[in-house]
Order: structure tokens, then sequence, then C-alpha cells
């Protein structure tokens, strides 16, 4: 599976969804621009050694990307009411999720209404953390795929 950041600012974020991906053999793409460098250190100490493990793509067009990969795709989330547990993953689904205080453009919303799912939460709330979200999501495709790895 893919996760596809969206121009992320938090580096522990990312550091985190970095070692998860390690731990599950899980591709990370990050569509610039990134709110941080790479070199950052709280984005190098939330992902401790497992930086070299990953395969990591930079990207600058969302779009572009997701049409010339021509995967199998999700956004996640809060604004709609299909649950992320409805849908169907394969070993090459890429699941994206927007910037942490931006969320993703609304042309995504127009160009791809099905292909938004969501966390359930209660009403009234902020959204879960970034990191926390990914994993989440993360392992229900893995757990529907017998956890491939």
């Amino acid at each position: 599976m893919i996760i596809v950041l969206y121009q992320p600012e938090i580096p522990q974020n990312t550091g985190n969804i970095v070692r998860t991906c390690s731990v599950t053999n899980t591709d990370l793409v990050l569509v610039t621009p990134l709110g941080f460098d790479t070199s950052d250190k709280y984005l190098k100490r939330a992902g401790l050694d497992y930086w070299d493990e990953v395969k990591i793509t930079y990207v600058d067009d969302l779009i572009s990307f997701i049409e010339k990969e021509n995967k199998p795709f999700y956004f996640l989330s809060s604004k709609v009411k299909k649950s992320y547990t409805t849908v169907s993953y394969t070993e090459d689904t890429m699941i994206i999720f927007g910037s942490e205080t931006k969320g993703l453009p609304e042309e995504l919303f127009e160009r791809y209404p099905e292909q938004f799912v969501t966390i359930p939460m209660k009403e009234d709330v902020r959204c879960l953390n970034l990191s926390n979200s990914a994993n989440i999501v993360l392992y229900e495709g893995l757990r529907q795929l017998n956890f491939p790895f």
C-alpha cells in the first residue's frame, strides 16, 4: 500500500508515519511543498533510524501523480460520511491525507467525490492527529489483505 501526505506541516507526524511505513513495508509519497525540511531533527527523531528502510517519493502535483500512477486511491476527510471501513483495499491502494491545518484542496472534492472516506468520530470535535489517522486506515487495509508482510 501507499500513504500519500499532501503538503504535511508537522515534522513529528511525518516522522511517525515513516516509522509505520517501515514496519509495514508501505511506500510513502510526500506532496510538496512541505512545511519543514526533511533534515529537521524532530522529523528524524520521530522516524528514528527507519528513513533508510522506506521508499519515499516526492511529487509536486497530486492530480498528475494520481492519474499517472493509475492505482486505486482514497482521500481521507472529516467532511464526508462514508467510513474508511466500507471500501476494499488492494496492495497498491493509495491512501491520501491532507495537511494538518488546511486539509485537501476543494478541487479534489469536486473532481473525485466518490473517493472520499472518513474515520467516524463524534460530531463537533477536531479531527484526529495525522499520524494516528494514517495508522488507523493503513491497518484496516492491511487487515483486509491478511497483513501481507
